[in-house]
């Protein structure tokens, strides 16, 4: 019975989804099985990790901003940490009420200074795998975005998660190219035109933020 309530609490998100965009419907199992694999991870302590390049770099950014600020439903944290700030330094109260709960994401795509050293000094193919091999942990989840499913630096951290025990949920266009034979899961979106993959992309990951957010703080 508590699966089933479990299942249930964040299922709506996903058939919300298929009934406004019915073109994703060839991809509603897989769907549901990152619902699952996203739920799992951050229920257990888990951090979702997020890359890709160009529009896809900022579908990663965009995924991280709803993670770790309020999105849809109100995140005030717990009277226990409200009294343990109140203990350092008295904190004021703009801060005690300022904060809200977050679902730990990192966008790979941020660390400019990290990246662009990597370009630098050595192969820019590995600036998303340096990354995974080094904030990764066993029960995170990398969600990979590529229009294309060839990105060798995508590619690169999907192969580097694997190996650590991150778990992979690969979002692409076509069949997945590369990538989708050694991601956990894979969503592809069947078109190939790269805005036609992103008009996708971005209502997909909503859904799967809505589905996080409800699940932890609904």
């Amino acid at each position: 019975m508590e699966r089933e309530v479990w299942e249930g609490s964040f299922m709506d998100q996903i058939e919300l989804l298929l009934s406004r965009y019915p073109a994703l419907s060839p991809v509603a199992e897989n769907l549901r099985k990152t619902s699952k694999t996203l739920c799992a991870a951050v229920k257990s302590g888990g951090k979702v990790l997020a890359c890709g390049n160009g529009g896809s770099a900022s579908d990663a950014e965009h995924i991280v901003g709803e993670l770790m600020k309020e999105f849809r439903l109100k995140r005030p944290i717990g009277e226990e940490l409200r009294q343990r700030l109140r203990d350092v330094d008295h904190s004021p109260q703009d801060l005690i009420d300022g904060l809200r709960g977050a679902i730990p994401a990192i966008s790979l795509n941020s660390q400019t200074a990290l990246m662009t050293a990597l370009c630098n000094d050595g192969d820019p193919n590995m600036v998303f795998a340096q990354q995974v091999l080094g904030y990764g942990r066993r029960g995170d989840v990398l969600i990979a975005l590529s229009t294309s499913g060839n990105s060798s630096n995508v590619l690169n951290a999907v192969r580097t998660a694997r190996a650590i025990e991150v778990s992979t949920i690969l979002i692409a266009g076509g069949t997945g190219g590369k990538i989708a034979p050694i991601a956990d899961v894979s969503i592809c979106l069947g078109e190939t035109e790269t805005y036609k993959v992103q008009e996708l992309t971005l209502p997909l990951y909503h859904a799967l933020c809505l589905t996080l957010e409800e699940e932890m703080f609904g």
